[in-house]
């Protein structure tokens, strides 16, 4: 070419699916690897039932299935979603509050472009990377965040994120995952109210990430914006990857509060529209299929069945790593990961795991040079090693190190048995150089 036509990066990485090529290089080696990376339950062998089937096979022979739908999104769908809503008893919204996107990951990467490039809004650190992504990406510069204390149940450190929007005029927005990604912190309501709280005081609006609000246990519970929010302008991101789940429909939503009472926020809003009117529309067929599955008496239960699967894997993680030396692990309450930090100044860049083969023990060496991210090295080197594949917990834009994994295998035995490899692997990894 005459010149160089690529877009400069920002240097960051999405890590979640980076991992794969690597791991993808190692079973050419015919190492066996064990998924546990990604948020996918159907891959991980989630059985989608059969009803849930037929209902997708009924709206295939409705012929506006294969139509564009209104830009926003299928008006009987938004009217459906608004009335759950308004069920709940807070802020009260119409279908026009409501917009459909192909996926949470659209809908994340246009509210945050559709912002001034010197708007920025304040996120959780460890933050989960479509956020931070887009964040980054929008406004070129690092993201301002406030941390999860992994020493106090990874609950945020409200202190911190009120002093940092009091003295940074530029942050407009607060940024909330309810339950967290990649911690599985369950936010009290006590704490989403104070949040709320210093929106107002600040004239902020919010964004929460709500895909996993119908996922909590271990006797969690927690509230949705909606109910909360009261005048704050705001919005809730959702969607049907995680819940249904479908995440190959790539379908998901906002839901916008109290655009009304703010002129600001609601031309936020019109941009965000005005992108979308750019693209068409949103993917019609599971728009479609919605309010068909939400309301089949079967949904509830098969919903509960789930996340009973996943307090059983998180308490079986739990008790295995809670006393792992060189870590903190906090048990997780809601969605389907769990976050393992490492103690402070416990990694270094001579540790190793044994590799027996050694073809993926060359490539793993290889790849693990002085300059890479501690929690990255023990990543790769447990891969190799042991064929379990997690993320790097400072690919959530954290120097704490550490990894998240899924609470998704359906097999219990085989997860047990990859959480106790799991464990000694830690011991091993630290203690391989002293």
């Amino acid at each position: 070419m005459r010149f160089d036509i690529a877009k400069s990066g920002s240097g960051l990485t999405y890590e979640i699916r980076n991992i794969v090529r690597v791991a993808e290089e190692l079973m050419k080696s015919g190492r066996q690897v064990y998924f546990e990376n990604i948020g996918d339950p159907v891959i991980k062998g989630e059985k989608i039932p059969v009803w849930m089937k037929d209902i997708i096979k009924e709206v295939v022979d409705e012929d506006l299935s294969f139509a564009y739908s209104p830009t926003k999104g299928v008006l009987a769908t938004r009217e459906f979603l608004a009335q759950q809503v308004n069920k709940k008893g807070g802020v009260q919204i119409t279908p026009e509050d409501i917009i459909f996107f192909n996926g949470l990951g659209d809908a994340i990467a246009r509210s945050y472009s559709s912002m001034r490039v010197d708007a920025r809004v304040i996120m959780p650190e460890p933050t989960y990377s479509t956020h931070l992504l887009a964040e980054v990406l929008h406004a070129s510069f690092p993201p301002n965040t406030y941390k999860m204390n992994p020493y106090n149940n990874w609950h945020p450190d409200m202190n911190e994120l009120e002093r940092k929007v009091k003295s940074h005029n530029s942050i407009v927005g607060i940024l909330v995952i309810n339950p967290d990604n990649p911690t599985g912190f369950v936010y009290p309501e006590e704490t989403l109210r104070k949040i709320v709280e210093i929106a107002k005081k600040y004239d902020l609006f919010l964004i929460f990430d709500e895909i996993y609000n119908n996922m909590t246990y271990n006797g969690q519970k927690t509230v949705s914006l909606c109910e909360i929010i009261g005048d704050v302008p705001g919005m809730s991101m959702k969607g049907i990857s995680k819940e249904c789940p479908w995440p190959g429909a790539r379908c998901g939503w906002i839901e916008v509060y109290n655009a009304d009472k703010d002129p600001a926020f609601k031309r936020l809003v019109n941009a965000i529209l005005n992108q979308k009117m750019a693209e068409v529309c949103s993917t019609t067929l599971p728009q479609m299929a919605i309010p068909k599955l939400m309301s089949h008496p079967d949904y509830d239960n098969y919903l509960k069945e789930r996340v009973v699967h996943y307090e059983k894997l998180s308490n079986i993680a739990y008790n295995i790593l809670k006393d792992v030396p060189y870590t903190i692990v906090n048990r997780t309450n809601g969605a389907f990961y769990m976050t393992v930090a490492f103690n402070e100044a416990v990694l270094n860049n001579k540790q190793y795991l044994k590799i027996e083969d050694n073809n993926v023990r060359e490539f793993v060496e290889k790849i693990t040079g002085d300059n890479i991210e501690l929690d990255k090295r023990f990543v790769y080197y447990l891969l190799g090693s042991t064929g379990i594949c997690v993320v790097p917990l400072t690919s959530f834009f954290t120097s704490l190190p550490g990894f998240r994994m899924t609470l998704l295998e359906k097999d219990v035995d085989k997860f047990e048995a990859n959480m106790k490899v799991l464990a000694k692997a830690i011991v091993e990894y630290v203690e391989s150089t002293k």
